[in-house]
């Protein structure tokens, strides 16, 4: 019984592994190519804001709303919106690029929600997968481009093209529900719910029959989406309540983090350049180096290997204090600064090391708060936490993208008028 459940356990990690990769590769791709979108020239934070504020606006709304979707129609929706936006994202207008942008940005933080909401009903083993995944998304994401643009010298349009196959991969969702079907669990929902409108009624239980639909997906049954006095001022009026219970212990120490680490990928990291004119070359200098752009996709690559390290190993290094988090992140951006007003640091494998652990730090803030969230939160909130929670880190890289917009080419000016012109070359 115990090598039933073990062997079970894997499955859905590698179910849930492959979903965190496919949903965070395009974004992770679109950000490792903002170089390549905007030139050199404009700040990449305009790629940043253009790949996040649909996501965020998603992650806003989608409380609201979301649990009357069935995920059999999330999954087509999330394939067919992320194909799309991909191949504009490939095209040579900057236009297109940016609606292609929005349109994969939309797909990914809509699949953030169900994902991280599915592992409601699988536990522990899909939200370790899914962390994994999603930390691989990065490796993978920038590492694969790297890879095919600054080693195998293959055209952007072509490289980027090859990712818009990925989403496809969404439709092993089938397979997981065959496997392991969910539709067992409405009973003990129901049950639940029926159970906390005896208490809020004083024994009174709702009137109205209440039918359980077959062969259909969860769709999140909650006390106001089957109350037959229900209404939508109270629906809104008690999701609010629920949002603002998580504030403190889980968005806020979320949201500070995200903001410090990516004003320095978007913002910071793109002047964070060393000189590679033969002359000047340091002998330190890595041979990966061969444009200024290449520095950029290096430091997006060892972002997300920190990352990736420290969301597949956090379920075995706990940390409960989410704050400590923070303030090490806030130390990292005032060292990032420094470095790029001053440049006293001629070493590119310090720097190189100082973005590897910014991602570590990430990567575990990211799923100790998950995980927090299922010690800590009672089961009848998880799934409603563990969707909600996600706007946090979206909107700590909203406001990133926004100070982004000035910080980058405030840093580049002043490195221009101190004799490094590096960050307006290629």
């Amino acid at each position: 019984m115990v090598h039933i459940e073990a062997n079970k356990n894997t499955h859905i990690y590698i179910y849930f592994w492959i979903f965190g990769l496919i949903n965070n590769v395009l974004y992770v791709v679109i950000l490792s190519a903002a170089v390549d979108i905007v030139g050199p020239k404009l700040p990449k934070s305009l790629v940043l804001l253009a790949d996040i504020v649909p996501s965020l606006s998603i992650k806003l709304t989608a409380p609201f709303f979301i649990e009357y979707i069935p995920y059999r129609t999330r999954i087509i929706s999330l394939i067919l919106v992320s194909c799309l936006g991909m191949f504009m994202v490939s095209l040579s207008n900057l236009t297109l690029c940016i609606i292609g942008i929005i349109l994969a940005s939309t797909s990914s933080g809509f699949g953030e929600i169900t994902f991280l909401q599915l592992t409601h009903y699988y536990k522990g083993a899909a939200l370790n997968g899914w962390s994994s995944g999603t930390g691989g998304a990065g490796l993978f994401g920038s590492g694969g481009y790297m890879l095919l643009t600054s080693i195998w010298k293959i055209p952007i349009k072509i490289s980027l093209l090859l990712f818009s196959i990925l989403p496809f991969g969404f439709l092993l969702y089938l397979k997981l529900v065959a496997d392991h079907p969910i539709n067992d669990r409405y009973e003990a929902i129901l049950t639940n719910i029926l159970r906390d409108e005896n208490e809020n009624n004083d024994g009174d239980l709702p009137s109205s029959n209440i039918s359980i639909p077959e062969n259909e997906d969860v769709m999140f049954l909650t006390h106001e989406a089957i109350s037959p006095i229900y209404s939508f001022k109270d629906h809104v009026r008690k999701t609010l309540f629920k949002l603002k219970e998580l504030v403190i212990p889980y968005m806020l120490p979320l949201t500070s983090v995200y903001l410090f680490e990516y004003l320095i990928n978007q913002a910071i990291s793109p002047t964070l350049l060393f000189p590679l004119d033969p002359t000047e070359r340091n002998s330190s200098t890595p041979f990966l180096f061969h444009k200024y752009r290449d520095i950029y996709v290096t430091y997006g690559t060892l972002y997300q290997l920190g990352v990736f390290i420290s969301r597949s190993t956090a379920h075995l290094f706990r940390l409960k204090r989410l704050y400590l988090l923070s303030f090490l992140q806030s130390l990292n951006f005032i060292l990032a600064i420094l470095q790029s007003w001053y440049f006293k640091i001629k070493n590119p494998w310090i720097i190189m090391s100082l973005i590897f652990y910014e991602g570590l730090l990430g990567g575990s803030s990211y799923i100790n708060t998950f995980l927090n969230i299922h010690d800590e939160v009672e089961p009848s909130k998880t799934e409603f936490a563990l969707g909600s929670v996600s706007i946090a880190d979206s909107f700590g890289v909203f406001l990133a993208a926004l100070i982004g917009l000035q910080l980058e080419p405030s840093l580049c000016r002043h490195q221009i008028t101190d004799g490094r012109p590096w960050c307006q070359m290629e």
